[in-house]
């Protein structure tokens, strides 16, 4: 029986820790398809996740990484032949099905993707489940009408993963984009990511939020919540589209029905846990095309396995930007 190294999030006495462990392949959870992990990478869910900073977990103890790539070892799916190369993200990996980080996953077809021509299966895991979220995002919000002649684009977290995705990937088409951002110190860098403008969020009075404010954005990706998606929504455009991806801010939302009621404004939620066959593999093809986003080994570190727990770290302290790719076994 096959033994390989993973890292495991257990619980004791009500405290969530992780740590590398060596299972075996009677440990792997169901599914038809066993993969030897090339790579995962880091989102914040995952550090949440891996150090109990937040209620992340379904089930104890469950190997973490909601995110992998790599080949195929065994399928009892016809979809699925031995030596494909594949992705596996979000649905329950990682959360409540073992996930990433190891060198071995079992994981139900359903959540499997072939890897699209043109993408890599480090690429794949730079792109990860931010990547896939922000492309969701920009689709939905184009499916909705928007595009670059009808004005500015908002990006907020501008320098998380999705954020610098979403920046990235909406310039590159064209879109006048502003980055909204706590950090000053990045401003460099998200204008080489091709924001037109960056704004810093410490400016605005989050506690004066008008029903109706000056309209500014054509389009916003919102991956904080909280006050701040309720005033991108008191400035957004006639007819403008706002993809609600995340709540790094505030889960909450208090806000007025006066944005979609008087401005028309949309309010796409963008789950990308969840969304089935065939849109999940059409977004990965579009990122492996038109919407791959042209600085993406810019805006990416790749690191050990060994080196894992010391970034969730820098995560949950706020001071992690862009994507981190892990190699489980890549090389």
């Amino acid at each position: 029986m096959i033994s390989f190294k993973a890292l495991l999030i257990e619980e004791h006495d009500g405290k969530v820790n992780s740590g590398f462990v060596e299972l075996d392949e009677s440990r792997l959870d169901a599914g038809e398809v066993s993969i030897r992990v090339a790579y995962s990478s880091v989102n914040y869910k995952d550090a949440l996740a891996a150090t109990g900073a937040g209620k992340i977990i379904r089930r104890f103890p469950c190997v973490g990484g909601i995110d992998l790539s790599g080949t195929v070892i065994a399928s009892a799916d016809p979809r699925f032949q031995v030596g494909d190369a594949v992705i596996a993200t979000s649905f329950d990996i990682g959360v409540a099905h073992h996930g990433g980080y190891a060198e071995i996953a079992r994981v139900p077809a359903d959540w499997v993707v072939p890897l699209p021509a043109g993408l890599s299966l480090c690429d794949a895991m730079a792109l990860g489940t931010a990547g896939f979220t922000a492309a969701l995002g920009i689709v939905r919000m184009e499916e909705n009408g928007l595009r670059p002649e009808k004005g500015p684009v908002i990006v907020s977290g501008a320098t998380g993963g999705v954020g610098s995705l979403a920046v990235d990937m909406l310039a590159s088409r064209g879109y006048h984009v502003v980055a909204l951002t706590g950090k000053a110190s990045e401003a460099d860098y998200l204008r080489r990511l091709g924001a037109a403008e960056v704004m810093l969020r410490q400016p605005l009075d989050l506690t004066k939020i008008r029903p109706l404010d000056r309209a500014r954005w054509a389009g916003a990706v919102d991956n904080l919540g909280g006050d701040v998606l309720a005033w991108i929504a008191s400035t957004m455009q006639q007819g403008g589209t706002i993809a609600s991806i995340g709540l790094a801010a505030s889960m909450s939302l208090n806000t007025t029905v006066a944005p979609f009621i008087l401005r028309g404004v949309s309010l796409l939620g963008i789950d990308s846990g969840y969304i089935r066959e065939p849109y999940r593999s059409g977004v990965w093809q579009r990122l492996a095309t038109d919407l791959r986003p042209p600085h993406l080994a810019a805006m990416t570190q790749r690191v050990a396995f060994d080196q894992l727990p010391a970034i969730f770290a820098e995560f949950i302290a706020g001071r992690a930007k862009g994507r981190v790719v892990v190699d489980i076994g890549g090389n």
